[in-house]
């Protein structure tokens, strides 16, 4: 059989569909979360924003509703960090991270003084505190910090990080509650949401979770979905052998000479893709970046990671062009402020004015563009 080849442009084109960039309706808050396998959320009006840019369906506020109505849950998962997911979808990708253990490593144990035996008492104890309903951080580690052998872990539970709540979160027993002011709270999963459905043996979860990532970031190597997924974690040897799987339904292409993994229905959608020119503005932390990994340099031109992935973690706004970053940019007052990458040509500015307009209806106030190499 003949491997089916493709370009790095059509690969992308068809990406940004997949994506709900080309600006099709992509439904509910729920259903763009689904789509991309859960949408970062370290920054709640970023993780607002990169819903509604694919959806006109989403207003204002929509994505809040979901999680307090339960069609959504917000939990520490991929790469430890905060994601919104529908809750029937979360477990998925849970139980990976939790296959993964890494706070059975002793580099873990020294820095946060707690064992793997001490991290099933803490989730013992942190069940019990929640059963009666969400609590504030301080609540919780009053209530976790009288048994005798936690009583030390104050401070790192402190942590605005929560990297000791995060194993917790990967065994789904813990989500996060409503916030009360400017307090976060936490609570159980089911109490969060009807919708729970617990987490699978990892077994079961890697096939879904791999079928989902290429659905959304294909084609893609068994290293870019580890790399999304667990920071490179996951066990290269297993992965491989889940991608080539006849069960997983997966395919190989040629895009530009290498080789990535697609979903087998969609073969015949992406090699009738079509390059394309379109232009958007993407928000903070977006998943456009995020799920390929910010050293994609297909994604992320040569040279361009630092303007894109900054100190501390901070993933800026991105100008999106065909697939490939582009530039950065920011709100500064009413202004949208576009940082574009000389190197890539002149910037097509009737296409960034009509970006910042669409912009300015989703932040609900006007906005002027002003382009900076």
């Amino acid at each position: 059989m003949t491997t089916p080849t493709v370009s790095w442009r059509q690969a992308l084109g068809w990406r940004m569909g997949r994506q709900l960039l080309d600006h099709s309706d992509g439904g509910s808050a729920e259903e763009v979360a689904a789509r991309l396998c859960g949408v970062q959320a370290q920054v709640a009006s970023s993780a607002e924003l990169a819903v509604r840019v694919r959806s006109a369906a989403v207003e204002a506020g929509d994505v809040g509703a979901a999680l307090a109505d339960g069609r959504l849950v917000k939990t520490w998962a991929m790469r430890g960090t905060l994601h919104l997911f529908r809750p029937q979808d979360a477990g998925t990708y849970l139980a990976l991270m939790s296959s993964v253990r890494s706070w059975e490593r002793p580099i873990w144990q020294r820095r946060f003084g707690l064992n793997p035996d001490q991290v099933e008492t803490l989730r013992v104890q942190v069940r019990a505190a929640l059963a009666s309903g969400p609590l504030t951080r301080e609540e919780l580690i009053e209530r976790v910090t009288a048994h005798d052998r936690l009583d030390h872990i104050g401070d790192v539970l402190r942590s605005g990080w929560g990297t000791v709540l995060k194993p917790l979160a990967w065994h789904g027993d813990i989500v996060y509650g409503p916030s009360r002011g400017t307090r976060v709270t936490f609570q159980l999963p089911a109490q969060a949401s009807r919708r729970w459905t617990g987490l699978p043996e990892p077994e079961v979860a890697l096939p879904v979770a791999i079928r989902s990532y290429l659905s959304a970031y294909g084609p893609a190597t068994p290293s870019a979905f580890s790399g999304w997924l667990s920071r490179g974690l996951l066990s290269m040897k297993s992965l491989k052998a889940a991608f080539a799987a006849p069960e997983t339904g997966l395919l190989e292409v040629e895009v530009d000479g290498g080789r990535a993994w697609i979903r087998a229905e969609d073969v015949d959608e992406l090699l009738a893709s079509a390059p394309t020119d379109a232009l958007r503005l993407l928000p903070g932390f977006d998943q456009w970046v995020l799920g390929p990994g910010t050293d994609d340099t297909r994604v992320i031109p040569v040279g361009r990671r630092t303007a894109v992935s900054r100190t501390a973690g901070w993933i800026a706004p991105i100008v999106v062009v065909g697939g490939v970053v582009s530039g950065t940019w920011e709100l500064n007052d009413d202004q949208v402020v576009v940082d574009w990458f000389t190197e890539l040509g002149r910037p097509p500015k009737p296409q960034l004015a009509a970006e910042a307009e669409r912009l300015a209806a989703l932040v609900g106030r006007p906005l002027t563009l002003r382009v900076s190499p």
